[in-house]
């Protein structure tokens, strides 16, 4: 059975090698396509650097099909020119592969920000050495083309392919399992599972050279121990990897619009308790309390009566009781616990995964640890997680900037982004006025700067009393 599998692959060559171009070809064009819409995951931000690996890798695949073919018919200088390019190709594909999962990891620490260059540099220095100068000290062109494929693989495809592997079950890790979508924490480690196997398979199972460790592992090992080759394996890699990220895209978008309807239906019920709050706040205590002071009025002019008296204290008693039950009801329908420190909860909203998860927050924090009333810190909640959620829904970026800072004895809060904007005629909704209002009753005021395609900042100023 072994012999007669490579009896076929040996004859079908072509085939296979078209087959296997076409699949990561075909990858690269698919995920072109998806970058271009507009996307707000990690993922989806790191895809450009896998479209073009698989567009890169699948031309310089399609070499092994057609430059045998042309070097019958043309001149031995042109069929040299494109083992060069073949090789070129092959090498920067690895470079994109490579970036891609460097950018999985991103945001790096400030440490370790020189990571991103470490691409391009092995990239330069093979560039410069088994490229260049192997050109000029290798005679035969067949010699220099498994030599420098050899080290491109060696040290862009193995590491970088281990690497994209690492960066998307971190990524899995840190994003997905805290939102607790088991569907995609799955389809991700499958792509990440393939993204290793491809990173062995195509990164240190390449061709046989007559140096470490192409002399012991090389392709013709496996296809002479399992009969079949190597580029079948990668391409059933290929596939695999495509199939689960765009599964994991298609999930992820689904899930983004069920978290955003979540965080919708969640600010609704605020919005509501508050009301309740409110009318509880407005009528029913206020009608308790006139009929306090009813009751004031009677025990004074009827007082001198020890049952009347009596009576007039008990229901003193139970007004002032429901008074305190029903202090404690709006309390816990807005949420109001206890006292916030201001630093520590703008850290808390800016960490919350239902927003980390979706996009990048960049902090500038330049205020002392003030301590906040439970309704200031509440209503500042309220505000800040609004504004964030409009960024998601409507700027159509990934980043966002949130700026704190005190000036003149005020506390100034921005949440900056750079995208699509709105005119100044928009129509103020709901949220906005919500926010707008739980500002006056902080006692600060809120402003909207935008213009169409500029962006968009909330500016809140509150005048804050320093407790601490």
């Amino acid at each position: 059975m072994r012999e007669a599998l490579q009896t076929f692959f040996t004859i079908n060559r072509v085939v296979v090698y078209s087959i296997y171009g076409q699949v990561f070809f075909t990858m690269g064009v698919i995920l072109a396509v998806q970058s271009l819409h507009h996307s707000r995951l990690r993922l989806a931000q790191a895809l450009p650097w896998l479209a073009l690996f698989g567009i890169l890798h699948g031309l310089h695949e399609w070499g092994d099909v057609f430059i045998p073919i042309q070097a019958t018919y043309l001149p031995a200088f042109l069929t040299k020119l494109l083992h060069i390019a073949q090789v070129f190709l092959l090498a920067l594909s690895f470079l994109c592969l490579f970036q891609f999962g460097i950018a999985m990891l991103s945001p790096l620490p400030s440490p370790w920000r020189w990571v991103f260059w470490l691409p391009v540099g092995i990239f330069l220095v093979w560039l410069l050495g088994p490229f260049y100068i192997g050109l000029a000290l290798i005679p035969e062109i067949t010699d220099w083309h498994a030599t420098a494929s050899a080290l491109a693989r060696y040290s862009l495809g193995l590491p970088g392919g281990l690497l994209a592997a690492y960066g998307l079950r971190v990524h899995a890790h840190r994003h997905i399992a805290p939102l607790d979508l088991p569907d995609i924490f799955r389809t991700l480690r499958i792509a990440g599972l393939a993204m290793a196997g491809y990173g062995i398979a195509g990164g240190l199972l390449g061709p046989a050279v007559s140096f470490f460790p192409g002399n012991l592992l090389h392709e013709d090992v496996v296809f002479q121990a399992v009969g079949v080759p190597m580029p079948v394996w990668r391409s059933i890699l290929g596939l695999i990897l495509l199939i689960a990220l765009l599964r994991s895209i298609e999930v992820f978008q689904v899930e983004i619009d069920h978290r955003l309807e979540e965080m919708e239906r969640a600010n609704i019920l605020a919005l509501e308790r508050e009301r309740i709050g409110r009318d509880l706040h407005d009528r029913i205590l206020q009608q308790i309390y006139a009929a306090g002071l009813l009751a004031e009025v009677l025990r004074e002019q009827y007082g001198s009566s020890a049952s009347m008296s009596e009576v007039l204290d008990r229901i003193l008693l139970s007004l002032n009781r429901a008074i305190e039950d029903i202090r404690i009801y709006i309390s816990t329908l807005q949420g109001i616990s206890r006292p916030g420190h201001l630093r520590s909860l703008l850290e808390e909203i800016i960490r919350d995964p239902r927003f980390r998860s979706l996009i990048d927050i960049e902090a500038r924090i330049e205020v002392p640890d003030l301590t906040l009333e439970p309704e200031q810190a509440a209503h500042l909640a309220a505000i800040l997680i609004e504004a964030f959620s409009n960024v998601i829904r409507h700027a159509r970026v990934r980043r966002a900037l949130l700026e704190a800072r005190m000036e003149n004895g005020h506390l100034r809060i921005g949440i900056r982004d750079e995208g699509v904007g709105m005119r100044p005629d928009h129509p103020v909704g709901i949220g906005l006025r919500t926010m707008q209002e739980r500002a006056r009753l902080l006692g600060g005021v809120l402003r909207i700067e935008s213009q169409p395609g500029e962006g968009t900042t909330v500016w809140l100023e509150l005048p804050v009393e320093r407790k601490g």
